[in-house]
């Protein structure tokens, strides 16, 4: 698989990833070694997970699994902290002491000294010099080699990445990870203009469209579905209406002069989207996995790529 730098600094990566959000709960652990051993099988190297991701058992799994299928240095870690699910409810706590809490429970549960790209989840309410000078403490204690921020708006980006640029030896912001589309393209207002400023590599995530993209829900919601489970029906049932289904119905054609799945068009106009360094892909299984992976040697055609930006919400601005 091809590698690609992320933002101006000097780690490189896979330009697919692979998501853990499912794992330890909806992905079972042989679905999860199956699908990471078909990724590694490609040369895969980023994988990205969260201290929140199955309160801590995807971090868990993965750290097992890697343990046993590569070697360390050859895929690159990402995870991130300061949010979690108590109680029900979603907690976003960015403060210093919390933050590098998370942190040294992920290096723990990864069984690792290090991970190779350690993240901010969401935007928190502590100031956000205190929350970067976690990120520098994690840089300098070798804890982690490189940090980004998570679902951070455009002016939340700018202002984090100035603070950083702003006296020598901070870390700098190395990424930043959103949600990206072709049904959630907000990120070309600001966010991917501020990535393209400050030099930072982006990682989209959801990037078909919580699975819409694919065609599945066309004309039902399917057993076993996200849209099917309790847990993340509210996830998905936003790009379930009538909005979104000219965009659907226009990859699905796309698809079938292309002879390709809606899936793989979905995915290659994200891959190769201005700025984006690496998808993130959340297959829960092999099979789901393959079908992405068989885009490598793949790109679209540029008159499929306009007539997707005109149907799903106008011209790419950063786009030529």
């Amino acid at each position: 698989m091809e590698t690609r730098r992320v933002g101006s600094s000097g780690l490189r990566t896979s330009r697919l990833g692979l998501g853990t959000l499912t794992w330890a709960r909806d992905t079972t652990d042989e679905q999860a070694r199956g699908t990471l051993q078909t990724f590694l099988e490609a040369d895969g190297t980023l994988i990205d997970t969260a201290a929140a991701y199955g309160a801590g058992d995807a971090e868990r799994l993965l750290g097992r699994l890697v343990g046993e299928l590569a070697r360390r240095e050859d895929v690159v870690i990402a995870t991130k902290a300061g949010f979690a699910v108590r109680d029900g409810k979603r907690v976003v706590d960015t403060s210093r002491r919390a933050l590098l809490r998370d942190l040294a429970g992920s290096l723990e549960r990864l069984g690792t000294d290090y991970v190779d790209l350690w993240q901010i989840h969401a935007w928190g309410e502590a100031p956000i010099e205190e929350t970067l000078s976690a990120m520098d403490h994690a840089v300098r204690q070798g804890m982690t080699r490189y940090v980004g921020v998570s679902n951070f708006v455009g002016w939340q980006t700018a202002q984090a990445a100035t603070w950083q640029k702003a006296v020598p030896g901070r870390a700098p912001l190395t990424s930043l990870q959103v949600e990206y589309s072709l049904l959630a393209r907000r990120a070309e207002m600001e966010l991917l203009p501020a990535a393209a400023a400050f030099g930072l590599g982006v990682f989209p995530w959801s990037p078909l469209g919580r699975g819409v993209l694919t065609g599945q829900y066309r004309s039902r919601i399917p057993k076993g579905s996200r849209a099917a489970s309790d847990h993340f029906a509210w996830f998905v049932q936003p790009y379930l209406e009538q909005r979104s289904k000219g965009v659907v119905e226009a990859v699905a054609l796309a698809a079938e002069g292309l002879d390709l799945t809606p899936l793989q068009v979905a995915l290659l106009w994200v891959r190769d989207a201005p700025g984006v360094t690496a998808p993130l892909l959340g297959a829960r299984t092999a099979g789901q996995l393959a079908a992405a992976l068989a885009t490598e040697e793949l790109t679209l055609p540029a008159e499929i790529v306009s007539a997707l930006d005109d149907v799903s919400g106008g011209p790419h601005l950063l786009r030529g």
